[in-house]
């Protein structure tokens, strides 16, 4: 069997770390800042996204793993000059953050069908507009080079500052099938009214040369300024894009005619499918995280999304959906997936998950799960990850020796102990 037939998309999810909590650090970001000061349940939350995985492998996806990365970021402190115990309230919890369990941000990833070179290529998001997320990169990079150190992968340190680059969740690819050569769409920000634009027109395009894009098949697409105020503070908060669909939002581009226009001469065969303003509103969508779902192929044929609780929850989003499906259109069947302590940070579905399509033969298997593996791992969760943690409680030292502890023994368990100190 030949490379190319081997390649399939795998999803790789974040594990959500011991040090979940709700600090609110994301301006634009509604629902972390909304629930700033609330507290936190790690230990649901890990078991919340390990149940999504286990809905992956039950539609016969293929599932991967990310590991939490050290919490807290002792070296990131040490180079501000000050140590955990010392460090002001807003800088003790910049760096006991959990945010890289939202896998979508940890890079940005072009297939080898796309690249010249006939590499996949994997670029490290630097996410610099968030002081809590703009020092994950390193881990994030180790991780990277240790699950795609084969050949068939060149995996890329982030591009420098201060060209924010926030990975996977600001790009889409359209393709007649996974394994086959598609259009890479870059969409960034220029402005969102009372919150930052958070990808910048020049980290895409630099990302986009790394991975050795061909020109005609790579376009760049201004996020609307009415999305980014609304809370769409990622591209796909309000569009979402799978094999030939494109599903997107009416509002969710600043010229949706042009880049329409351009997708189509690009990729004849794309289904755009629309969702009108006039049936879910900005705020809807952003609020039950409609298109922050997981849009995938199933095995049997068609397609799934894969949605948070609150799409069900949200009357003028579940209707639309219901009326979705029961057409003839590609998107035929909807699972719905409990995943409340990321959606309560702003993290959905698909922000949990970053897609690789590759041979899975080609990445160290330690990283990929089934659910005997999911059940090791929820094994460490359950006896190691704290319950809860109360917003006042994160600088407490038991609290930070706890979340240590937890995080060194579920790598010693899923044996990547060259992690322990990444």
């Amino acid at each position: 069997m030949s490379r190319a037939e081997t390649r399939i998309e795998i999803n790789f999810d974040g594990i959500i770390g011991p040090s979940h909590n709700y600090a609110g650090l994301s301006p634009g970001n509604l629902a972390a800042t909304k629930n700033r000061g609330l507290s936190s349940h790690p230990r649901a939350a890990a078991l919340q996204g390990i149940a999504k995985m286990r809905t992956n492998i039950a539609l016969g996806l293929t599932q991967g793993i990310f590991l939490p990365q050290a919490r807290p970021d002792h070296r990131w402190l040490e180079s501000l000059a000050t140590g955990f115990a010392d460090a002001a309230p807003h800088l003790q919890a910049q760096a006991l953050s959990a945010s890289s369990m939202w896998a979508a941000n940890a890079a940005t990833v072009s297939p080898a069908p796309d690249a010249a070179d006939g590499k996949c290529h994997l670029t490290v998001a630097n996410l610099v507009t968030m002081p809590h997320r703009s020092h994950e990169w390193r881990e994030t990079l180790a991780q990277l080079r240790l699950a795609f150190a084969d050949p068939a992968f060149a995996v890329h340190p982030p591009v420098p500052a201060p060209f924010g680059d926030e990975g996977a969740a600001n790009h889409m690819r359209l393709t007649p099938a996974h394994g086959e050569a598609g259009v890479e769409v870059f969409v960034y920000g220029i402005s969102g009214g009372p919150f930052p634009a958070r990808q910048h027109v020049e980290a895409s395009a630099a990302v986009a040369r790394h991975h050795r894009l061909d020109p005609a098949r790579t376009l760049f697409v201004q996020q609307s300024e009415a999305a980014i105020a609304a809370g769409a503070f990622h591209n796909d908060v309000v569009a979402v894009a799978n094999e030939h669909v494109l599903f997107a939002h009416e509002l969710a581009f600043a010229d949706k005619q042009r880049f329409y226009a351009d997708l189509r001469a690009a990729f004849p065969g794309v289904e755009i499918i629309e969702v009108p303003a006039a049936r879910i509103s900005l705020a809807d969508a952003i609020a039950s995280y409609l298109f922050n779902a997981q849009l995938v192929t199933l095995p049997e044929g068609g397609m799934a999304l894969i949605l948070p609780g609150e799409a069900r929850e949200t009357p003028a989003v579940w209707e639309w959906l219901q009326e979705l499906v029961a057409g003839n259109g590609p998107i035929r069947r909807l699972e719905i997936v409990d995943v409340r302590q990321s959606m309560a940070n702003g993290g959905g579905p698909a922000c949990l998950r970053l897609r690789v399509v590759a041979d899975p033969a080609r990445i160290d298997s330690r990283f990929l799960v089934d659910n005997d593996r999911l059940d090791a791992i929820a094994r460490v969760v359950e006896q190691h990850w704290p319950e809860a943690i109360p917003q006042d409680e994160i600088g407490d030292p038991a609290l930070i020796a706890h979340v240590e502890t937890a995080r060194r023994a579920l790598l010693e368990t899923l044996d990547i102990v060259e992690l322990i100190d990444s």
